[in-house]
């Protein structure tokens, strides 16, 4: 069966191009730096948004229009199993990511839940030996169902724990069959409403015990994907513990896992943290544990998850500035976490058209990007700016060779202090030009 008639095969067109279902600049096989954009930018789809989301918000019911949904349970699960890799074939991309309950139903127990998947995950693997698709990453959904009302591996509940830890174990072994190069947890319900109930100790030492049982267990089963924690701030708890880049990377230093995670950021995670998207990359990045991207963009309107698919390219730009600079994202990838909207795209095909944009915008960031740090222009702004630490005290400083005693015999002797401007609009200009010259001649 047909499951997307009206779609052929999306090729590359450039930037001229009319046609609704084709590349204008994601031109998958262009070499940069001795690689193909397919290769650098490892697009991945989010099976949970494209095949399994019915378009519902807080004040209304779905409105999505799929012709699987026609189906019940475990038919339902089949097709879009079916649908999923002519989807994939179709976009011509190479990756995808999913929640357990993403693919298959639950059961009426965790044995029944288990068997489902087993069902299912059969089904993909057939299908993913007559594809050139791969597990970018999967995951347990441990924040839907009720029984993680309190958490999951922050719970109150002993008993939830167990269950939440039998499904990430279940999710391990999956991984493992699949090939999945990375294991993402996303703490969903890991937080507090309120420290008026809550032992935040004990919370946050299970779930420091919870993630060493995981990297032991992969280890145990010889699972050797990339672990990564996905930072959320807000949303649905009042505080998530797992709330932005910084306090994620302090709370795998306290518990010694460093060395064992890595980050997925997201862009609209950021926007609710009150960073920007390039600030939680940057601070992933400067410490070594970038690992994966889940492309997207918020509403700075909006106190909520919108998941919008990208279409800024100033912060595709910035972002992919930051990915380069990473030497790209290794086992990670771009993962369009990212659903069409409940009024303006809930028809089938309109899962191509926001694909395809949100892969243009970023294939539009990566060679702005690219330029950038060919010409050095951050790089030497940023030389400028800090060049007194190059030199005299500042470099005494920076080698460790100053204390209290040679800075205030320094300032003691200092007539005048003189300050560079930043130079702000300049930058912002500066990118502006790069931005538009890069596609003025296409």
């Amino acid at each position: 069966m047909t499951w997307f008639e009206n779609v052929d095969k999306i090729k590359y067109e450039g930037s001229k191009s009319q046609n609704p279902l084709a590349f204008k600049f994601y031109n998958p096989e262009e070499i940069i730096n001795g690689k193909s954009m397919k290769e650098f930018l490892r697009y991945g789809v989010a099976y949970w948004h494209t095949f399994t989301a019915p378009l519902s918000d807080p004040f209304g019911v779905g409105t999505a229009i799929r012709n699987w949904d026609k189906y019940d349970e475990m038919d339902q699960a089949k097709a879009r199993v079916e649908a999923a890799f002519e989807f994939f074939d179709k976009l011509g991309v190479e990756y995808f990511c999913f929640h357990d309950a993403d693919i298959a139903p639950e059961g009426d127990s965790l044995r029944e839940s288990n068997q489902n998947l087993d069902t299912i995950v059969a089904l993909i693997k057939d299908h993913m030996k007559d594809s050139n698709v791969k597990l970018l990453w999967n995951t347990a959904n441990n924040f839907t169902n009720p029984r993680f009302v309190h958490g999951a591996a922050s719970s109150n509940n002993a008993d939830v724990y167990a269950y939440a830890a039998a499904k990430v174990k279940k999710q391990l072994e999956i991984g493992k069959e699949l090939g999945g190069e990375n294991y993402v947890f996303w703490g969903g319900r890991e937080g507090y409403e309120t420290l008026l109930n809550t032992d935040l100790g004990l919370e946050l030492d299970n779930l420091g015990r919870f993630f060493q049982m995981a990297a032991d267990y992969a280890e145990e089963i010889g699972f050797d994907a990339q672990f990564l924690i996905e930072p959320k701030p807000k949303e649905p708890t009042t505080h998530q513990y797992d709330f932005d880049s910084q306090s994620t990377h302090a709370f795998l230093m306290k518990y010694g896992l460093q060395d064992k995670f890595k980050l997925n950021i997201e862009a609209n995670h950021a926007t609710l943290a009150g960073h920007t998207f390039e600030h939680e990359l940057r601070y992933a990045r400067v410490n070594g544990i970038l690992g994966s991207v889940d492309a997207n963009q918020g509403d700075p309107l909006l106190g909520w998850d919108t998941d919008e698919f990208p279409a800024d390219i100033y912060s595709t730009t910035l972002a992919m500035y930051e990915i380069i600079k990473n030497g790209g994202l290794g086992s990670g990838g771009l993962n369009f976490d990212a659903k069409v909207r409940r009024g303006g795209s809930f028809d089938q095909e309109d899962l191509f058209h926001a694909h395809i944009a949100g892969m243009d915008h970023f294939a539009i960031g990566y060679k702005v990007a690219n330029q950038l740090v060919q010409d050095r222009v951050f790089e030497n702004i940023i030389d400028d700016r800090y060049a007194s630490f190059k030199e005299g005290i500042g470099k005494d400083i920076v080698e460790g060779k100053a204390d209290f005693k040679s800075l205030e015999a320094h300032a003691l002797n200092l007539k005048e202090i003189k300050n560079k401007s930043g130079r702000l609009e300049v930058i912002k200009a500066t990118i502006n030009q790069y931005l538009l010259n890069t596609f003025a001649s296409k």
